[in-house]
């Protein structure tokens, strides 16, 4: 360090892992900074290991063994001479003794002074802290070490609706709604049991909720020479069990006015704790009165949705926060801050929105993200954040937060356009996400006009379905397996293949079609193939026991550089298909599909010779929590087991009465749809299985 307070800073380890750490990569890379990486055995071929000039493994997949030991993260840093380590998000950002652990081991912390990070790390002393500044805060109570007893007379005082938040951590971990006082002591109890769980740390305070609520933060930036500016506002309402899935800049809420006031109190917030380094100051609005605004809480970190700030600024937060933990003063005052269009922003999650968005795993097979495409105001129309890359393995053990899509426009009308094409555009086989679902709110009436409210996705759900299966999916999955049985890759390139294996259609009598049966979710369909892939005659027709008429189109397929060109009835379409353990991931014609190879049905009988209700997995995880005995008499709805998978809790209930039978205990890892207990009838009881064999139709 030179005698002016600044230092050199040439290495920076990256403490994290995904789209955060190939973001921040690309922008050292850009400052000459030589970025190293560290990966758990999980992450060994990720894409951010890939990227980096230098990747360390930590240890085994669970985090708290891996990229939550700081141990093992500083010893890293010191192994490769990293001068300072970017925390990203989530995992050790907010964490004040990791942050002190680095200035004692010498590395600089891309991040604000411990103090900041303690004091807006606890909720309650942080609304102590701005309410000194003036910043308006939401009425409730809060102070350290409340009992469920004060908390009752306090939400009595405060008035229903409340909320209850947990004072350590946020994301919504912990936060629950409750309506009336009936509800009140079961929601402390949860909301103490995953705070705890989530942060070591079971504080709770409450407070009163606001009506038609929205989320409304402001980027913040300080130096070390006192200077603190924000950098606009970001709508987050759109948003899903607390977490955020549509972000914008600016918010289409506020007036220039509102805009000049909730900037400085973001300003004064950040002044309130001696704030240095990027951050966000999140206020809660109510839709009804936008000149009223509340202080929430501060990410002492940067966010996951700063993308859309850099985009309508033209600004570089990451580099921001190297030049200020290198000492060097901001670059720029308030009055050069200028936002210019509007920026959105979709994080694609691997999600399934079609199963009540449960956390879904899996291999990437196929990908396909839209290029970032040059606008020469603001450098992108389009751009992709991404951790993800062909053969990344999606498990249970992260955030189930894939990527991210933004779109920059001239309005806000245009960014959303630019935002939906490049949704389209996206292609992730082999995981179920939430990109589908993400467009189907992109054209809600209500998002399009900007009348938002943190209730606003929670009310639309009901009014979204994925996209029906269209006959060319079916059909271009048919023909690529037709073309892989007769020695044509579908992926491209030759494919030997056994003579016997090539479904030529001789026989005696008339020629036998090549036949495809496909769960498509929605029931089985069969797809009869008469001929070959140059000309084929094709039958879709429904397998259930009361089948539509058939639909009989000509057809003809071809590979071309792993993709499947299709004529169906003379109409030529381009799909991409992959295939994995019997499942068939297909895009194409704007939609993704996921299409199960459909076995013989039969049923599963029981040694006791009873038949039973299953109670299977939801998606890959771990077990947690097992609340009913072997072998104990449970009714319909009792709680059984919890799986935790990519950080969230599954209770799942009996869906019969029935005696319990355990197949998992706690600890154990599972895997989507498997088995963890069943609900046993009686021997007789039940009726008999038809495990006849049926016929394709």
């Amino acid at each position: 360090m030179d005698t002016t307070g600044r230092t050199s800073i040439g290495t920076v380890l990256i403490a994290n892992r995904g789209e955060i750490a190939v973001r921040v990569i690309r922008t050292l890379r850009q400052m000459g900074i030589r970025a190293v990486a560290v990966y758990s055995d999980a992450d060994a071929g990720a894409a951010h290991v890939r990227e980096a000039d230098e990747a360390v493994r930590l240890g085994p997949a669970p985090a708290a063994d891996s990229y939550l030991d700081i141990g093992k993260v500083l010893a890293a840093a010191k192994a490769t001479g990293a001068d300072a380590i970017h925390p990203g998000y989530g995992f050790l950002s907010e964490n004040a003794g990791f942050a002190e652990a680095c200035a004692q081991e010498g590395l600089i912390f891309l991040g604000p002074p411990v103090a900041a990070i303690r004091t807006m790390g606890d909720k309650i002393s942080a609304k102590a802290a701005v309410a000194a500044r003036n910043v308006p805060t939401v009425p409730g109570i809060s102070r350290p070490g409340l009992t469920d007893e004060e908390l009752s007379r306090g939400a009595g005082e405060v008035g229903y609706p409340v909320l209850i938040k947990p004072s350590a951590g946020g994301g919504g971990k912990g936060m629950r709604r409750v309506e009336d006082p009936a509800g009140l002591q079961a929601a402390l109890e949860s909301a103490r049991r995953e705070a705890a769980s989530s942060f070591g740390d079971d504080t709770l305070f409450l407070e009163r909720f606001v009506d038609t609520p929205r989320h409304i933060e402001v980027q913040i930036v300080a130096d070390r020479q006192g200077n603190v500016i924000h950098l606009g506002e970001r709508e987050c309402s759109l948003q899903r069990r607390h977490q955020k899935v549509i972000e914008e800049a600016p918010s289409p809420l506020l007036d220039e006015a509102t805009r000049s006031r909730i900037g400085e109190a973001a300003c004064n917030a950040a002044r309130s704790v001696g704030y240095v380094g990027v951050g966000t100051v999140e206020f809660i609005v109510s839709a009804h009165r936008p000149e009223e605004f509340f202080f929430m809480e501060m990410n002492t970190r940067l966010q996951v949705e700063h993308p859309v700030t850099e985009l309508v600024t033209g600004i570089d937060l990451v580099q921001l926060q190297v030049l200020i933990a290198a000492g060097e003063p901001l670059p720029l005052a308030q009055d050069d801050v200028v936002l210019r269009g509007h920026a959105v922003e979709a994080r694609v999650y691997a999600e399934d929105p079609g199963r009540g968005f449960l956390p879904t795993g899996g291999t990437v097979l196929a990908l396909r993200e839209p290029a970032s495409t040059p606008d020469q105001h603001r450098g992108h129309t389009v751009r992709t954040d991404s951790g993800l890359r062909t053969g990344t393995v999606v498990g249970g053990n992260y955030d189930p937060m894939l990527s991210k899509v933004i779109a920059h426009g001239a309005t806000r009308a245009e960014a959303l356009r630019h935002l939906d094409r490049a949704l389209q555009e996206t292609v992730v086989l082999g995981v179920r996400t939430n990109i589908d679902f993400c467009r189907f709110l992109l054209r809600h009436p209500q998002v399009a006009a900007g009348h938002l409210d943190t209730g606003l996705l929670d009310r639309s759900v009901a009014g979204y379905a994925p996209p029906a299966v269209p006959d060319e999916a079916l059909l271009a999955v048919a023909m690529h397996r037709l073309l892989d049985r007769t020695g044509h890759d579908p992926a491209g390139g030759a494919a030997a293949r056994s003579l016997w294996d090539v479904p030529s259609g001789w026989r005696l009598g008339a020629r036998s079609a090549f036949r495809t049966r496909l769960d498509t979710g929605d029931g089985t369909v069969s797809v009869a193939l008469t001929g070959g892939a140059a000309a084929a005659e094709a039958v879709v027709g429904t397998c259930e026991d009361e089948p539509a008429p058939e639909r009989r189109y000509a057809v003809s397929a071809k590979a071309d550089a792993g993709q499947l060109l299709l004529a169906v009835d003379g109409r030529q379409s381009r799909w991409t298909v992959r295939e994995a353990a019997g499942t068939y991931w297909i895009a194409g014609r704007g939609g993704i599909w996921d299409l199960r190879l459909a076995p013989m049905a039969s049923v599963r009988t029981h040694d006791d010779g009873g038949a039973s209700a299953e109670i299977t997995s939801p998606m890959p995880g771990t077990v947690i929590a097992v609340l009913a005995a072997d072998g104990e008499y449970v009714e319909a709805g009792t709680p059984v087991l919890i799986v935790e998978a990519m950080k969230m809790e599954h209770s799942l209930t009996a869906p019969v009465a029935g005696e319990v039978n355990l197949k998992v205990g706690v600890g154990d890892q599972v895997v989507v749809d498997q088995v963890l207990a069943y609900l046993a009838e009686a021997p007789g009881t039940a009726e008999e299985s038809d495990n006849a064999t049926k016929e394709d139709i």
